[in-house]
């Protein structure tokens, strides 16, 4: 869309220019677009063409695109890469939460992450308001991605500014299973996104109801501050996971990890 004078230049493959002048760089974050959902697999892919070694995290949303990935595990360990995926708030920071608090269990029942998103001004997140209303009744992922502002605009006007999400298709439910704590389907993700105002309408949290050694029925519930925001919650696992994966790197450990198998190393 631009560029600054004697720092950037115009680009019609602004990835594949970015990795060949990025070859002493050691890691990337991964960050937007969700959309189109081949959108990281493609990237990645380009990142294993280039023969560039290093790490690569991302802040992936749904489950078939976290399939993607997960095909080119082996392709990823040939090429030197360290991958860790989703690691941003949803998922990320809230299913490793969720694999911790099972910890207590013998078996899992439910994992229940409620998300609450406010922002003043939805066109300064535009690709993850697309993403959010493709998970809409009556929407999918390419009805989303065609949208124009403008119908955007009207859809939000119709729900004065809020999306309602339920049973989002959600890696968490992915990551959870991979990591053995409970099969997908006991996995739900929704939330509400206020796109009129900065102030959260609920609090973002994740609830696991599981069964212990004693046979008694509990639940841990963990709570995201209210006064943390959307990018804070991201991008502060998302460079956390970058920085772990820095140590996997350097110990040789190549190909795909998930944010349930990666504890993330705090950024000071």
């Amino acid at each position: 869309m631009g560029y600054l004078d004697l720092q950037g230049s115009l680009s019609t493959q602004s990835i594949a220019d970015l990795i060949e002048q990025s070859q002493a760089v050691s890691g990337f974050f991964l960050a937007l677009p969700n959309l189109p959902n081949t959108f990281m697999a493609e990237v990645a892919q380009q990142f294993i063409a280039s023969g560039w070694q290093g790490v690569l995290v991302d802040a992936i949303k749904r489950t078939s695109a976290m399939e993607q990935l997960l095909t080119l595990q082996g392709e990823l360990a040939a090429a030197g890469i360290t991958y860790v995926t989703g690691c941003g708030a949803t998922p990320g920071l809230l299913t490793a939460a969720a694999a911790i608090a099972a910890q207590s269990y013998a078996e899992i029942h439910q994992v229940k992450i409620t998300f609450g998103v406010g922002i003043a001004n939805w066109e300064a997140y535009r690709a993850t308001i697309r993403e959010d209303i493709a998970h809409l009744p009556g929407y999918d992922v390419a009805r989303a991605q065609a949208m124009t502002d403008a119908e955007v605009e009207a859809l939000l006007n119709q729900t004065q500014g809020i999306l309602t999400l339920e049973n989002m298709e959600h890696a968490d439910d992915l990551i959870l299973e991979l990591a053995g704590i409970c099969s997908r389907d006991r996995v739900t993700v929704g939330g509400v996104v206020d796109t009129r105002s900065p102030q959260k309408p609920l609090s973002t949290n994740v609830q696991v109801t599981g069964r212990t050694f004693e046979g008694k029925i509990a639940t841990h519930t963990f709570t995201l501050g209210d006064q943390t925001s959307m990018a804070a919650n991201v991008c502060g696992p998302a460079f956390g996971y970058l920085k772990a994966g820095i140590a996997l790197h350097q110990q040789g450990l190549h190909g795909i990890f998930t944010s349930a198998q990666v504890m993330p190393q705090f950024v000071a």
